[in-house]
């Protein structure tokens, strides 16, 4: 049995989206007054705050009996986005390949298809549809060769080849998030090594926000993190506990990767480091993680051992939850996202339709501890709702 929570300070990573503090701001707000109106409680939301070091804002959920204060604060990684994304495209095109080849040299391709076949497919897709692309481009740029036609056929060739892939292909591949995807892979590459000073000096600003967050008084921290979010924030909070070992002295944190692809980077041979804080956080004795994982979500290393995986079976692994996003959503809303693996993929920090067994909103401003939240169901909320100050027990 545990106390329900009436005070918690978040620190959110989100995932790899082009979108600054206030989108997810507004993303947030909109989130948690849907999940209020299916849940049955009231929500507030105060306004974005500029602070020491990070802009953040508050949020109170109260319900019959119970009424839960957050402070929360966003690390978003849109200027790391900005600046993968700035390119021309041809350098970005590139540039994706590149980084490709190295995944594949540094052993991610492998570790991929070990551990999650699924994702070693994502990983594949882009730079396979990218690449039929090219060449189809290639082989109608250079029809008159290969034809043996006289060589002024290259004056149409060349016009209609460029036409076809700019025009036709091009806009197709975007449908399926092509280029944002090469950038991704960018900056994976960066996660695991290290080695661009901008990335670096995100990561030391966001450390000295958690530093900051960890100094105000509260019933719990949650550091959630969602995709590549979970990455960084493993690279953050190992950075914290690097630079103060008593950071967390006395306080009940909690660790949330959702849909956590913090192996994206972990299983590429550079990522020593993150390996290394990976280990740390796991050993740190007030820390208690929850990796939340789904099945139908190809961007996630479902069911995988993450602490493990990183080089620490004897460690204490993170506690695993498994959701499924068709029984959180309505039958015609889940129809129509179920093909977009992106969109599927971002539903862990989005509203649900349903009453279910996950619900961002309530994982971060609701009344149960934040490593139980992922084992919700009607009848614990509802009996939080009629008695006071009732504990809640898991089932």
């Amino acid at each position: 049995m545990t106390d329900s929570v009436t005070q918690r300070v978040v620190v959110h990573f989100p995932g790899f989206e082009r979108m600054d503090t206030r989108g997810h701001y507004s993303r947030f707000k909109r989130t948690l007054l849907l999940s209020a109106r299916v849940w049955g409680f009231s929500a507030q939301i105060g306004p974005l705050q500029k602070g020491r070091s990070a802009a953040h804002f508050s949020a109170v959920s109260k319900g019959a009996n119970w009424q839960t204060s957050s402070t929360i604060f966003i690390c978003d990684h849109n200027e790391l986005i900005e600046e993968l994304t700035a390119k021309p495209v041809l350098q970005r095109i590139a540039s994706g390949y590149r980084n490709a080849a190295r995944v594949v040299l540094q052993g991610g391709l492998f570790g991929y298809f070990r551990h999650a076949w699924r994702f070693g497919l994502f990983f594949i897709f882009p730079f396979l549809l990218m690449g039929i692309g090219l060449g189809l481009s290639l082989a109608g740029a250079t029809m008159p060769s290969w034809l043996a036609l006289h060589p002024l056929h290259y004056l149409w060739s060349l016009p209609v080849a460029a036409a076809f892939f700019w025009r036709l292909f091009f806009p197709f591949c975007e449908k399926f998030y092509t280029m944002h995807l090469f950038a991704d892979w960018g900056l994976a590459i960066g996660v695991a090594g290290l080695n661009d000073p901008t990335l670096v000096r995100w990561l030391k600003d966001c450390s000295d926000i958690l530093l900051e967050a960890l100094e105000i008084d509260a019933d719990e921290h949650l550091i959630s993190s969602h995709s590549m979010g979970s990455s960084l924030a493993a690279h953050v909070l190992g950075m914290v506990l690097e630079r103060n070992p008593d950071a967390l002295a006395g306080r009940r944190v909690v660790f949330a990767t959702l849909g956590g692809a913090i192996l994206q980077c972990a299983l590429l041979r550079p990522a020593t480091q993150l390996r290394q804080r990976v280990g740390a956080i796991s050993r740190a004795p007030e820390v208690s993680w929850l990796e939340v994982q789904c099945l139908t979500d190809v961007v996630n290393f479902y069911k995988s051992r993450v602490v493990a995986l990183c080089g620490h079976p004897d460690a204490p692994q993170a506690g695993l939850a498994f959701i499924r996003m068709k029984r959180l959503l309505s039958p015609e809303h889940y129809r129509r996202i179920k093909s977009d693996l992106l969109r599927i993929h971002r539903q862990y920090v989005l509203h649900a339709d349903l009453r279910g067994s996950f619900d961002f909103a309530l994982l971060t401003t609701g009344p149960f501890p934040a490593d139980l939240a992922s084992d919700l169901s009607r009848r614990d909320f509802d009996s939080l709702q009629k008695a006071p100050d009732a504990p809640y027990v898991p089932v």
